[in-house]
């Protein structure tokens, strides 16, 4: 069930309607068994598997509430593990299965045959981080565990951010599903912006990109022009694409009475890595800084440490995306860049701000810009061979070819009006500058984002990019 259907229209036309006349109890009773249906929508196999992390986890909390010393440990060994495994299996087997066979077999061993039909439950990887957030601060007594089931459950499950984020905290949102806040109208408008923004995002920029990504990246003989071009539309596409899911799920929450977190602030405004990562899928960014990065140690240590602890971060950051080499590199080198320009920084060869639209801002955005690129690259090829095809047209002499003006001509109509926007902005520091508008501009610019996702938005079927992992 795609945000940007039908189907969902009208799922949470009756969902909000119902749930706003319930009081506070039955409500949280009907939004869990309408959470477990959206999710059962994916497939009805993994409800049992939802429901078995959550219980787990539940009964943990509480026990690391009731006991001390090392029987509390035990208890958060339990949720690591049984979420953890959850996820460890169902996403990695195959491929450290399919790992090891290669292996094996470079070295002219025989290898055994143990791959097993694992079908990847959707959001698997948001739901177990997100509990297993809650579980370690209740074990370190940053939150204090529900003790309703039902409010548990209702914190895990929620719907609009079940299956792709953002990945919440229980001192954010736990605390939200034991009271039922008042609906405003403020509620009301801003949600409905939000979502406004998600679709135009996801229908008009990112689907209307997809084909020009798909057709270089599945493209043999591909021109090093057409390849750049497709990468910049790919860097597009899958910002659209899950800034927009985060957005439509943030503005439905918002419909609701949920506030759930921010997860992306302009990012390709950066003018370094941290500040990239600051404000890319913020939400998995500070998960792994809070639960990895300064459990390794952070940035406390000698300089080799937090160079270390950067790169183990960012490896395993790019782990949790795909069960896939290639993701493993987009994380490396993510880490590798940080680790550089935390070098330059500590030098002072670069200062760690400046003025905004000075030749140094433009520069250094510029500069962060194509690097994220670089790493699209590594992030949509789905094997070193197409890697190594697509960076060997990048190299070779630029000649383009029939489709070169037509994919430039594409990026420009949809990206230049999209990154003014985001410009205005990062200059107002406020996301939400259309507030600031006057009653007839406002109205102008809701009439022509309407008008847009209307006539040239892009409803296709096409999945969420993020729906994968």
């Amino acid at each position: 069930m795609l945000f940007n259907s039908f189907d969902f229209l009208l799922f949470f036309a009756v969902v909000f309607c119902v749930q706003y006349v319930l009081p506070f109890r039955p409500r949280n009773i009907f939004l869990l068994i309408a959470s477990y249906f959206f999710y059962g929508c994916w497939d009805w196999r993994f409800l049992l598997l939802i429901f078995l992390s959550t219980v787990i986890d539940y009964f943990c909390s509480l026990a690391m509430d009731r006991h001390d010393g090392p029987l509390r440990k035990r208890w958060l060994v339990v949720s690591c593990i049984s979420n953890l495994g959850i996820l460890g299996f169902f996403k990695y087997f195959n491929f450290f299965v399919s790992s090891a066979d290669q292996l094996l077999t470079s070295l002219g061993l025989s290898a055994p045959q143990w791959h097993l039909n694992v079908v990847l439950p959707v959001g698997v990887s948001f739901y177990t981080f997100q509990a297993l957030s809650y579980t370690i601060d209740v074990y370190r007594r940053k939150l204090k565990p529900l003790r309703n089931f039902l409010d548990f459950a209702l914190y895990v499950t929620l719907f609009p951010q079940l299956v792709a984020g953002p990945i919440e905290r229980g001192a954010h949102l736990a605390q939200q599903v034991t009271r039922k806040t008042p609906i405003s109208w403020a509620d009301i408008y801003d949600g409905s912006w939000l979502i406004l923004k998600g679709l135009f995002k996801k229908a008009v920029i990112a689907d209307n990109l997809a084909p020009i990504v798909d057709a270089v990246f599945t493209n043999s003989t591909a021109d090093g022009l057409d390849v750049l071009l497709g990468i910049y539309a790919f860097a597009f596409q899958i910002y659209g694409d899950f800034s927009g899911y985060s957005d439509i799920a943030r503005g439905t929450a918002r419909w609701m009475g949920y506030d759930l977190m921010l997860n992306f602030r302009l990012p390709y405004f950066a003018i370094d890595p941290s500040d990239f990562w600051s404000r890319w899928h913020i939400s998995l960014s500070s998960w792994l800084r809070d639960y990895l990065y300064i459990p390794l140690g952070g940035n406390r240590g000698s300089a080799f440490s937090t160079y270390r602890n950067l790169m183990l971060t960012m490896l395993l950051g790019g782990l949790w995306h795909g069960a896939a080499w290639t993701f493993i590199l987009w994380g490396a080198f993510h880490g590798a860049i940080l680790v550089a320009f935390r070098l330059l920084r500590e030098h002072d060869l670069i200062a760690a701000s400046v003025p905004k639209l000075s030749p140094a801002w433009l520069g250094r955005v510029l500069l962060m810009f194509h690097l994220t690129c670089v790493s699209w690259l590594l992030f949509r090829a789905n094997s070193f061979e197409q890697l190594s095809r697509l960076t060997g047209a990048l190299c070779s002499p630029w000649y383009g070819s029939e489709m070169t003006a037509h994919y430039l001509w594409k990026l420009l109509l949809l990206c230049v009006p999209l990154l003014c926007v985001h410009l205005a902005e990062e200059l107002a520091g406020d996301l939400n500058l259309v507030r600031r508008l006057s009653l007839l501009p406002r109205a102008l610019v809701y009439a022509t984002t309407i008008i847009a996702i209307l006539t040239i938005g892009s409803f296709g079927g096409r999945e969420f990019i993020y729906f994968q992992f």
